[in-house]
């Protein structure tokens, strides 16, 4: 049972400690200091824990890395934006 307790309250944490970055490049729309090959990879490392976490039917694995995985999704689309508006500035 503790290490079931261990296991949310680990996930709560590392997930919402991605919250004020998400929130951040939502409302400055600026990801300059963002790497997009590590957010690629970050995030499609996600999405794999996810998929291990419904194989092994580990719902704080699921939940924590669904959570992670959109906000994750939304600062690699603003990523990609804003790479492809600085290529049509060029």
């Amino acid at each position: 049972m503790i290490f079931t307790v261990i296991s949310y309250c680990a996930a709560f944490l590392t997930t919402i400690s991605f919250l004020p970055q998400a929130v951040k490049t939502v409302k400055t729309r600026d990801t300059s200091s963002i790497s997009l090959g590590m957010y690629a990879l970050f995030t499609v490392g996600v999405i794999c824990w996810m998929l291990y976490g419904l194989a092994t039917l580990q719902w704080s694995i699921v939940i924590s890395n669904f959570i992670t995985a959109i906000f994750a999704v939304v600062i690699l689309s603003f990523k990609i934006a804003g790479l492809r508006a600085e290529k049509k500035e060029r």
